[in-house]
C-alpha cells in the first residue's frame, strides 16, 4: 500500500486536515505583516528643512508660516518646497518676486528636518532622518530583513527534514517574536538592520515548513485545493495591513502589533500533528501511528487503524533502504541527475517569482495615490488571483499555470514601459493586473515545488527554493533605486527577469495527479508516478463518501 492509498483511506481532506490548516491561520497571517511591514514603518513623509536656525536670527516675526518657508526654502522645478535644501539666508525679496527662485544659491539642511506627521506619527525615517543623502537606507533596511529570510531558508529547510516539521515550526514561532518585539525596542539604526535581519530569519520557517506540514497531509485530489486554501491566509494579511497600519501609526507600536499573533500561534501549537510521512520515511513508526490514528479518529474512519494496520505494518508505505539511518542534506539535491536539473530549474522560477512579486508590492508609493489604499487594492486583487489560480491548476496543471502567470506578470510589466506618466490611473490597473498574476504566481510555486521534491528531501528542496527566491527579494528594493540612473530601468529588469522565469518553467514536469514522491529514487526512476484511471477514480469514490 502507498501512503496516498492509506491517506484515503483514512479521509484524504477530513476534519483532521482542516483543523490542521485552521491551526496555521494565525502564525501564516504574520507573513505578509511582516514581509511588506517596510512599507509602512519605513515610510518618508512630507518633509522641508527645519528653519529654526534662520527664524532664530530675527526678521521673521511678523510672517506667517507659509511666508518664513518661502523666504527660507528654494523652491524645485514642480513649484514643491526642497525637502533637502534651505537658503544660507532669508530672501525676504520672493516675497513678491517668485520667478527666479531655483536659481538662488542655497545649501543642504543644517538643523535636520520637520516632518508631515498626518498620516505618520513615527516611521524609521522621521527617527533617525533616513531622508536626502541616506533615503536609500530605508530601502536597505527591507533587504536587510530579505537577507534574513534567505539565511533562514536555508536554516529552517534542512533542520525540519532532519528534526521534523513540528518542533521547527515551534522553535521559528519563538525566535520571531523575540527578535520582533527586540527590534520594536532598537535604539540606534545599527540595532533595528541587526534584528529585522534576524527576524527574517525567524519567520521563514512559519512559511516553508507550515504549507509543507498542510500538503504532506492531504490526499492527491485535494492538494491543489489545500494549496490555495492556505495562500488565502497571505491575502487575508495583506488585506488587513494597511488597515492595521492606519489605526497604529508608530512603527514600534506597529511592528508588535503584527508580531502578537504568534504568541497565539504558540498556544495552539500543542495540537498541530506531525508530519507522518516524514516520520514514516524517518522510521519513527510509533509516533506515525499515533498521529495516523488521530487523524483517522477525527475523520471517523478509525476501523481503519484498528484492522492490521500495527506500526511495523507502517514501513511498506514508503519504500527506502536506508530509512531512519541516513540524514539527508542539501548536497542530496545535486546528486542525481534529475534533481540537479528539478532544483536548477525551481530556484529560476522562485528567483522570478519573488523578484517581480515584491518589485511591484514595495513600490506602493509610485502611482500618486495613497500608501493605505494602494495596499488595500494590492491585497484585494489577490483573492481573486487565487480563485482563478484554483481552476488553472486544476484543470491545465501546474506547468501550464505557472508559466502563464509568469508570463504574464511580464507582459503587465512591459506594458507599463509604454504607458505615460501622466496616465496614473491606467498605469495603477495594469500593476495591479500584474501584482495579481503575480500572486497567483507565487502560490503556484509553493504548491508545485512541494508536490516535486520527495518526502526525504522535501523540506531542503523548499528551503533552497526559497532561498534563492529571497535573493531576488534582497535585490528587488535595491534595483527600484536604479531609476536614478535611468527612469525605465527597474521595470526592464523586472519585465525580463518575469519573462525569463516562465519560459524556464517549462522543462519541469507535470505534477497533476500525480502521486507525492518518497524518495530519491522515485524521482530517479523513468516510470511515471501518476495513479491509473481506475485507481483515480477509487481514490475519488472513496474521498467523496467522508
Amino acid at each position: 500500500m502507498k501512503f496516498e492509498n492509506l491517506l484515503v483511506e483514512l479521509g484524504g481532506f477530513g476534519r483532521h486536515q482542516a483543523m490542521v490548516i485552521l491551526l496555521l491561520v494565525i502564525p501564516r497571517l504574520t507573513l505578509p505583516f511582516h514581509f511588506l511591514l517596510n512599507n509602512f514603518i519605513a515610510a518618508v513623509p512630507s518633509h522641508h528643512c527645519d528653519i529654526s536656525a534662520l527664524e532664530a536670527e530675527g526678521g521673521l516675526e511678523n510672517l506667517t508660516r507659509e511666508q518664513r518657508l518661502t523666504v527660507s526654502i528654494p523652491p524645485q522645478e514642480d513649484g514643491e518646497l526642497s525637502s533637502c535644501q534651505i537658503f544660507s539666508e532669508p530672501q525676504f525679496h520672493l516675497l513678491s518676486d517668485f520667478s527666479n527662485a531655483t536659481h538662488l544659491p542655497a545649501v543642504p539642511c543644517q538643523s535636520g528636518w520637520v516632518f508631515d506627521n498626518s498620516s505618520f506619527i513615527s516611521t524609521l525615517a522621521t527617527e533617525w532622518d533616513l531622508v536626502c543623502d541616506q533615503r536609500g537606507m530605508t530601502k536597505v533596511t527591507a533587504t536587510i530583513f530579505f537577507v534574513g529570510v534567505m539565511v533562514g531558508a536555508a536554516i529552517f529547510g534542512t533542520l525540519s527534514d532532519r528534526y521534523g516539521r513540528k518542533r521547527m515550526l515551534l522553535f521559528s514561532y519563538l525566535l520571531s517574536i523575540f527578535f520582533a518585539v527586540a527590534s520594536a525596542f532598537s535604539v540606534n539604526f545599527a540595532m533595528f538592520a541587526a534584528m529585522r535581519f534576524f527576524t527574517g530569519m525567524a519567520i521563514t520557517g512559519i512559511s516553508i515548513i507550515s504549507i509543507v506540514l498542510c500538503v504532506e497531509w492531504v490526499d492527491i485530489n485535494h492538494r491543489t485545493l489545500v494549496g490555495v486554501l492556505i495562500s488565502l491566509d497571505w491575502s487575508t494579511g495583506t488585506v488587513l495591513l494597511p488597515g492595521i497600519a492606519y489605526l497604529v501609526n508608530d512603527w514600534r507600536y506597529l511592528t508588535i502589533a503584527v508580531t502578537s499573533p504568534l504568541a497565539l500561534a504558540t498556544l495552539t501549537w500543542w495540537w498541530l500533528p506531525e508530519s507522518a510521512r516524514w516520520l514514516i520515511a524517518n522510521g519513527r513508526l510509533d509516533e506515525a501511528h499515533y498521529y495516523l490514528t488521530r487523524c483517522a479518529r477525527a475523520n471517523n474512519r478509525e476501523q481503519v487503524m484498528k484492522s492490521d494496520m500495527k506500526p511495523y505494518v507502517l514501513s511498506t508505505v514508503i519504500v527506502s533502504a536506508d530509512r531512519g539511518n541516513q540524514k539527508y542534506t542539501y548536497l542530496d539535491l545535486v546528486r542525481t541527475p534529475k534533481l540537479r536539473k528539478m532544483a536548477m530549474l525551481t530556484g529560476c522560477a522562485w528567483y522570478g517569482v519573488a523578484f517581480t512579486y515584491y518589485g511591484i508590492s514595495l513600490n506602493i508609493t509610485g502611482f500618486g495615490l495613497d500608501v493605505y489604499v494602494t495596499q488595500l487594492v494590492y491585497g484585494a486583487i489577490e483573492l481573486p488571483a487565487k480563485i482563478g489560480i484554483y481552476f488553472s491548476l486544476h484543470k491545465i496543471g501546474r506547468r501550464y499555470s505557472q508559466v502563464g502567470t509568469l508570463l504574464g506578470t511580464g507582459a503587465c510589466l512591459a506594458v507599463n514601459l509604454f504607458v505615460p506618466l501622466r496616465m496614473k490611473l491606467l498605469r495603477t490597473m495594469v500593476a495591479v493586473l500584474g501584482k495579481g498574476l503575480s500572486e497567483a504566481s507565487f502560490t503556484c510555486v509553493f504548491l508545485y515545488t512541494t508536490e516535486l521534491y520527495p518526502t526525504v528531501l522535501r523540506q531542503n528542496g523548499l528551503g533552497f527554493s526559497s532561498f534563492v527566491a529571497r535573493v531576488g527579494v534582497s535585490l528587488a528594493p535595491l534595483v527600484s533605486l536604479l531609476d536614478g540612473v535611468w527612469g525605465p530601468l527597474p521595470q526592464v529588469l523586472f519585465c525580463s527577469v518575469a519573462l525569463l522565469a516562465g519560459l524556464l518553467a517549462l522543462l519541469l514536469p507535470e505534477t497533476r495527479n500525480v502521486r507525492l514522491p518518497e524518495t530519491i529514487e522515485d524521482v530517479e526512476q523513468t516510470r511515471k508516478r501518476s495513479i491509473s484511471t481506475s485507481e483515480h477514480w477509487k481514490d475519488s469514490e472513496s474521498v467523496s463518501i467522508n
